[in-house]
């Protein structure tokens, strides 16, 4: 499941790099995602050898939760089965981190997940959008689009986290962190 936020005038902000990694996913495996249901845009995928269902909430970010639960329900799966991927302004731009579980981090759409599942143990993969400047608010940050200069990197790291996802279903969620998780910094890699 990818978060965002639907409609045109959100397409491009960084608060819909969630379902830019779902389109991305979409691309690579021909998958249609604009079936309609439980208040989301699904569509089937095989990935890594796993039938997968692709969402895209249509509910707003905040309320991400209404169209996870009922969905799960449906495919009577549970939150070990969830993968999530969301936007974090806790994160350098490009950087991607895996995590299993933990708190929404300020997220409200993995919070709205966390409150409609009772748990926080399902599987995230978060693109770092960066903080925002000095003086701005975080709230119009994740709602603004990329600068030019940034959209390279936001296509590469919505790129990345396809292969992040694949890894997670290929070699676990475990193996897959080790992969994805580094520190730019520390591993004299640059985000662009």
């Amino acid at each position: 499941m990818g978060l965002g936020n639907p409609g045109p005038e959100y397409a491009g902000n960084r608060h819909n790099m969630g379902f830019a990694v779902i389109d991305a996913l979409a691309d690579k495996f021909r998958a249609d995602v604009t079936a309609r249901a439980h208040k989301a845009l699904v569509g089937r995928a095989r990935l890594a050898g796993v039938e997968a269902l692709l969402v895209k909430p249509l509910t707003y970010m905040n309320l991400s939760g209404n169209a996870v639960a009922p969905i799960l329900s449906e495919m009577k799966a549970g939150p070990e089965d969830l993968i999530v991927v969301h936007d974090d302004i806790d994160l350098p731009l490009g950087a991607i981190r895996i995590r299993k579980s933990g708190g929404a981090g300020g997220q409200n759409g993995v919070a709205s997940i966390m409150g409609a599942l009772g748990t926080d143990r399902f599987l995230r993969v978060k693109l770092g959008v960066g903080r925002p400047p000095a003086g701005v608010d975080p709230a119009d940050h994740v709602l603004s689009c990329f600068a030019v200069d940034e959209l390279p990197v936001a296509r590469e790291v919505a790129m990345r986290a396809v292969e992040a996802i694949m890894a997670v279903l290929k070699e676990g969620p475990d193996r897959a962190m080790n992969r994805f998780n580094k520190n730019p910094e520390k591993h004299g890699e640059t985000l662009d």
